[in-house]
């Protein structure tokens, strides 16, 4: 199959272009030529079917002219080896929780899938290449341990200085090895713009092979979307439509939703639930897309004021505005109402929420409230509630135990140099680690 620039449907690469590449010349998006529809037999197998075996089926649908059968299964094998449990929180409100792998956040999904491939893809290759991030948190972590010590692969992280928590910041500073960090004297869009300078800087990759392993990448964005199908398989109520809620900041794990979607999979409706970083919701209620600098909340992770993914989500509906604003619900939430459903779910179900999940909670309540006994819903439940421990404890009044894979990262050692929001102090710093 080949991947289309979302800013050029003419430009074409293969897939190994795609995935190094990351980010198109033309600072479009990769988009698959065709998204294939599952047959019916498949979503009737589909309750039936284990993490793994289901994901062997999507990814074939989806790779399978690319990879080999063996190969799929060797990806998938080493992308699902923790579970996605769906879990009733109130009456037809479920989380579906994402943070049982090895950063406790759902970013580990894609960031291990995307390590895999991306070294399937570079065997033979002599040069290096580098991975180039920009994370607002759980993104650093993830990509940080998914390709810790992966030969041939240098991995420079940047993050805004004092944005990230304590706990998300030594999950990938303090590895060290092929795995460096860069702390941004700045925000999560200035890291971002810094990154995408670097992609667009022709002699830079010249000189170098740099790619991303962020949302923006096919490789760390498609294989979202099998949580979406295991999510459904393990729903007790298909009788009801199905309703969707997806905290969001850069727009990717909603992007994954809308492919799984577009591939067959029965959600009639998607929840854009953001913090006030509020320019898809703004959007969805018909006004012009419009970035904005982004706002700092207690959910950290969604503070973006550009997401990048936002013409990937237009590219899913054929740049349809009027069926995105159908199929795509949007609503944003201050840190008091989060801080205020975070208390009250606890209080009414003992569940404990983190800041995002929390936000993807109160779009799906919203949503329902609206629509009353028309839906069973999902949210999704991003992070473990332990890696915003500060927010957490002061929020419900207690001292969360954190897991101990959790503490074991807060023993380590932070590695990391300050660089101002400055292209050519980064440009120079790349130049240097070659």
């Amino acid at each position: 199959m080949q991947y289309y620039s979302t800013n050029n449907p003419k430009y074409k690469v293969t897939l190994k272009e795609a995935v190094i590449r990351g980010l198109a010349p033309d600072q479009g998006l990769y988009m698959p030529e065709n998204i294939p529809v599952l047959p019916d037999s498949f979503f009737q197998r589909l309750p039936t079917l284990t993490f793994r075996e289901l994901g062997y089926e999507v990814m074939e649908a989806l790779f399978g002219e690319d990879l080999n059968k063996e190969q799929i299964r060797e990806l998938v094998d080493h992308t699902l080896v923790f579970d996605a449990p769906l879990v009733r929180v109130e009456e037809d409100m479920y989380s579906l929780e994402l943070f049982h792998g090895p950063t406790l956040a759902f970013k580990d999904f894609g960031a291990r899938f995307c390590s895999k491939l991306m070294s399937m893809l570079m065997e033979g290759e002599k040069r290096k290449v580098k991975v180039l991030v920009a994370t607002s948190g759980d993104t650093g972590s993830a990509v940080a341990n998914g390709f810790y010590k992966v030969p041939g692969v240098e991995v420079i992280i940047l993050y805004p200085k004092g944005k990230v928590s304590e706990l998300q910041e030594k999950q990938f500073t303090t590895l060290g090895g092929n795995i460096h960090c860069l702390e941004v004297e700045g925000v999560f869009d200035d890291c971002q713009r810094m990154v995408k300078e670097a992609f667009l800087d022709k002699e830079l990759n010249q000189k170098m092979l740099l790619t991303s392993a962020n949302s923006i990448n096919i490789a760390r964005w498609i294989p979202q979307c099998l949580y979406y199908f295991y999510a459904w398989s393990r729903l007790p109520e298909k009788h009801k439509k199905l309703a969707v809620s997806v905290p969001s900041g850069n727009f990717g794990n909603l992007g994954a939703g809308i492919l799984a979607e577009r591939m067959g999979l029965p959600i009639d409706v998607f929840i854009a639930s953001t913090n006030v970083n509020k320019v898809v919701p703004d959007f969805l209620h018909g006004l012009d897309f419009k970035a904005m600098p982004s706002v700092s909340t207690i959910s950290n992770s969604m503070d973006v004021g550009n997401p990048s993914n936002f013409y990937r989500l237009l590219a899913l509906y054929g740049n349809d505005q009027a069926l995105f604003r159908e199929k795509v619900k949007g609503f944003y939430f201050d840190d008091e109402d989060t801080a205020r459903a975070m208390r009250a779910v606890k209080e009414k179900s003992g569940y404990i929420l983190d800041p995002h999940g929390a936000v993807g909670y109160l779009g799906l309540r919203n949503f329902l409230r609206m629509n009353p006994g028309q839906y069973v819903g999902i949210f999704l439940e991003t992070a473990h509630p332990g890696k915003f421990k500060s927010v957490v404890d002061e929020v419900l009044g207690i001292d969360l135990e954190l897991p101990e894979r959790l503490q074991q990262f807060l023993k380590g050692e932070k590695k990391a140099e300050q660089i101002p929001i400055d292209y050519l102090i980064f440009r120079e710093y790349l130049n240097k680690s070659m």
